[in-house]
């Protein structure tokens, strides 16, 4: 079946057409969220070899369970869900192999010593997100990196609203905890 336009095709058109088989519309699924979905594993595993593994585990998962999905929640936290599993659960193979990559920030800075120290924290901040307990890191990299409600959050972990609001709130005390004799030197 052809499409018209397949960068405004609303997700759920291109959802049915794949639950039909329509391997052109998934396709289109794909990448309209591979990037975020790859952010938000990378994030919750710190190495970007593991993050595309998982990534690709995760878009072949939804594809085997695209005919279970039901539009209660938005697409997008479907996914995030299925993608914050396949981490995890490679983060478990994986325990203790884990390499933290230095992400360079955005060039706004007045010079280079400017540059090192905002590299140097965007590394602080990293190291110390990936020592949260997963559920906790999960919840913040959802909030606080992908910008999500705390209603899509609850639906892409599948928890209660609350839950989410006591996680995010542990996870920024641990945060502060763990980043502030870094901050004060």
């Amino acid at each position: 079946m052809a499409m018209n336009d397949p960068l405004t095709t609303p997700d759920l058109t291109l959802i049915e057409r794949a639950k039909y088989g329509d391997r052109q519309a998934f396709g289109l699924l794909v990448t309209r969220y591979q990037d975020r979905v790859l952010g938000v594993v990378y994030r919750m595993c710190g190495d970007l070899q593991l993050a595309e593994d998982a990534t690709q585990e995760a878009f072949i998962r939804a594809w085997e369970q695209l005919p279970c999905y039901e539009p209660r929640a938005p697409f997008q936290s479907w996914l995030y869900r299925i993608a914050i599993n396949r981490a995890l659960d490679m983060l478990r193979r994986e325990r203790g192999s884990v390499d933290i990559e230095t992400v360079s920030l955005p060039e706004n800075s007045t010079g280079p010593e400017q540059h090192a120290e905002n590299i140097a924290l965007a590394e602080q901040v990293r190291q110390a997100v990936l020592r949260l307990p997963e559920a906790s890191r999960a919840v913040i990299i959802l909030r606080e990196y992908e910008g999500l409600t705390y209603q899509e959050i609850s639906a892409a972990l599948d928890i209660p609203v609350g839950t989410v609001m006591s996680r995010l709130n542990y996870a920024r005390t641990k945060l502060r905890e763990i980043l502030t004799p870094w901050m004060e030197a």
